[in-house]
C-alpha cells in the first residue's frame, strides 16, 4: 500500500501540506481504515505533521488512534472503520467538485477483501450512471482479508471483469511498482466522462521476508527485537528530507 500512497502523494494529488485545508487540493480517502498506521506515516513524511505528533500513535488523548478519524488540519479527509463506507462518501465529494465546476479529484482506496461488501458495488454503480469522471478507486489486492485468503471471485481477473462490468474504466498494475502506478494514475486523469478502478496486485507485508503473505500480521504487535529486524530488512534508509512549505500539484 504504502507505494501506492507514495506515487500518489509525490506525483499526483494536488495538495499543500502546509495549507492542508486549501480549497484547491484534491481528496485522498483511505477505506480500508485498518490500514492507517501506512497512510499517517505517508501523512508525516510529507509534511503533514512531525515525528512527536506521529508518536502519540493510540495513546490517550491522540488525534491518531487505530482507525482514520477525520481531520482535515492532519490531512486526514474522512473518518473510516466500517468497511465499505469510502467510496460512496469519496463519490459525493467528486459529485460536488464537479457541481460547483472545480479541476479536482477524489482517489479512494480499498481493499480487495473489502470489495465483498455490498456498499462498494451500490457506489460503484451510481459513480458509472452519473459519469463521475473525477473519481478513481484504487484496489489494494494482497490477496488475504481478516479472516484468511479471499473467495476466489475478488481475484485480479474477475476483480477487473466485475469494475469493468459496473461501467467503470480499468487498469491493472504492479502494485509495489512506482512507474506503473504512476502511469495509471496519469491515464485515470485523462477519462473524463467515467470513474477509473485500479487494481493493483500487492504482496502483503512486502519488503519483511516474515511478513510477506502471512495472515497473522493483519494485526499483530512489533516489538523492539522485530523492530530491528524490520530496519534490517528494509535497509534502515529513512529516505531523503521533503520540501513541505510549497505544493504539490499531479
Amino acid at each position: 500500500m504504502v507505494e501506492l500512497l507514495n506515487t500518489l502523494f509525490s506525483d499526483v494529488l494536488t495538495h499543500r501540506p502546509h495549507e492542508p485545508q486549501w480549497d484547491g487540493r484534491d481528496i485522498f480517502i483511505l477505506s480500508k481504515g485498518h490500514a492507517v498506521l501506512g497512510y499517517l506515516a505517508v501523512l508525516h513524511h510529507f509534511g503533514y505533521f512531525d515525528a512527536e505528533k506521529l508518536a502519540t500513535f493510540q495513546t490517550n488523548g491522540s488525534d491518531l488512534i487505530a482507525h482514520p478519524v477525520k481531520k482535515v488540519a492532519l490531512g486526514i479527509e474522512s473518518s473510516n472503520g466500517s468497511l465499505g463506507q469510502g467510496l460512496a462518501y469519496g463519490m459525493g465529494i467528486a459529485l460536488g467538485m464537479r457541481k460547483r465546476k472545480q479541476d479536482r479529484r477524489v482517489y479512494v482506496l480499498l481493499g480487495d477483501g473489502e470489495c465483498n461488501e455490498g456498499s462498494v458495488w451500490e457506489s460503484a454503480a451510481s459513480a458509472s450512471e452519473m459519469g463521475v469522471g473525477n473519481l478513481t478507486a484504487i484496489i489494494d489486492e494482497n490477496g488475504f482479508r481478516n479472516d484468511g485468503p479471499n473467495a476466489t471471485y475478488t481475484n485480479r481477473i474477475a476483480l477487473t471483469n466485475i469494475w469493468r462490468a459496473f461501467g467503470w474504466n480499468v487498469i491493472n498494475v504492479d502494485g509495489h511498482d512506482h512507474q506503473q502506478i504512476l502511469s495509471a494514475l496519469q491515464q485515470a486523469k485523462q477519462v473524463a466522462d467515467m470513474p477509473t478502478a485500479i487494481v493493483a496486485r500487492t504482496v502483503k507485508g512486502k519488503g519483511l521476508p516474515f511478513m510477506e503473505n502471512n495472515n497473522d500480521w493483519h494485526h499483530n504487535r512489533i516489538t523492539g527485537t522485530i523492530y530491528e529486524e524490520c530496519l534490517k530488512a528494509l535497509g534502515e534508509s529513512t529516505g531523503p528530507e521533503l520540501e513541505t512549505e510549497g505544493e504539490f500539484r499531479g
